[in-house]
């Protein structure tokens, strides 16, 4: 056997070798990386979203290492936003950025297992358009946790307010009245909230000042308008009956209001699926009989 086979022979091998060499390096470095991610201590924090589950130890592990890269500026607006949805206990800033590359990266595969299992290849526009949908997804996801929260509060904040002023004018203090609407109210962001303001006062924080955070984690003018008058209600020495029951009427005013509003606006937003959609079949419907008429009598 001359040189030139040989080295053939021996040229699958060697590459073979130095494959599996890589490939176990980078096992070796990926596990090591791993290992240096400390377990997360959720004692005081709420459970991550369901969906966020599944894949929570990839987001935290990317989160570990995204972590230091985050800017003051990124990390308090991205904070701003899960603050607003009610995920600043559930999710840190990194976690969420984790998890709109996770998902973005999740979207890629399985754009590729799809292409392949229809023997197309793997489109290289496509999967890039594909992670690009999965890192966008997570970000409409959240404003559409903001926007549910956002119905939630303005839908069951009269309830509320009225279960409030029925405690305290039955003689209940202010926070035995929160307490007693907290246990019997409907569950959704408010409960949550109004529970996380009684949490903050049993732990010694002043009454105003959880009230004031309660407003601008909310940021909604109904909340800012209520924390209003009832810290100047406390400052002042007033009832706060009166005070409760006159919210309670506003509120529902103003949400009768905004169902007068989107009753208004329907017909508007009927019109373009009407004019795209609803007539041009209707036309064929009737218009095809007639034309097929036309057509048989050599018209």
């Amino acid at each position: 056997m001359d040189r030139d086979s040989m080295f053939v022979t021996a040229l699958p091998l060697v590459l073979a070798l130095v494959l599996g060499t890589a490939a176990a390096l980078l096992a070796a470095w990926f596990g090591q990386r791993v290992a240096e991610v400390p377990p997360e201590d959720r004692t005081w924090r709420d459970r991550p979203p369901r969906a966020m589950r599944l894949v929570w130890w990839p987001i935290q592990w990317l989160a570990y290492y995204l972590g230091p890269a985050l800017s003051i500026g990124k990390r308090q607006r991205v904070l701003g936003q899960l603050r607003l949805a009610g995920l600043d206990y559930a999710l840190s800033p990194e976690q969420f950025i984790a998890a709109r590359w996770v998902c973005a990266a999740l979207a890629a595969v399985l754009f590729a297992i799809l292409a392949s299992s229809l023997r197309l290849g793997v489109p290289w526009t496509g999967l890039a358009l594909s992670a690009l949908f999965g890192h966008v997804y997570v970000g409409i996801w959240l404003r559409d946790q903001l926007n549910l929260r956002k119905r939630q509060t303005l839908k069951t904040l009269p309830f509320f307010l009225d279960m409030l002023t029925l405690c305290v004018e039955a003689g209940l203090n202010f926070t035995g009245g929160l307490q007693q609407a907290v246990a019997k109210g409907p569950a959704g962001a408010l409960r949550d909230e109004f529970s996380r303001v009684l949490r903050d006062v049993r732990a010694g924080k002043p009454r105003a000042q959880a009230l004031r955070q309660l407003a601008d984690r909310m940021n909604e003018p109904a909340i800012h308008n209520l924390v209003s008058a009832l810290i100047q209600a406390e400052s002042t020495g007033m009832d706060l009956g009166p005070v409760l029951r006159a919210q309670a009427e506003q509120r529902r005013a103003e949400r009768f209001a905004r169902a007068e509003k989107l009753a208004m606006e329907a017909p508007v937003k009927m019109l373009f699926p009407l004019i795209a959609f609803i007539f041009p079949c209707t036309f064929i419907v009737l218009g095809f009989p007639i034309a097929m008429k036309f057509m048989a009598l050599g018209m």
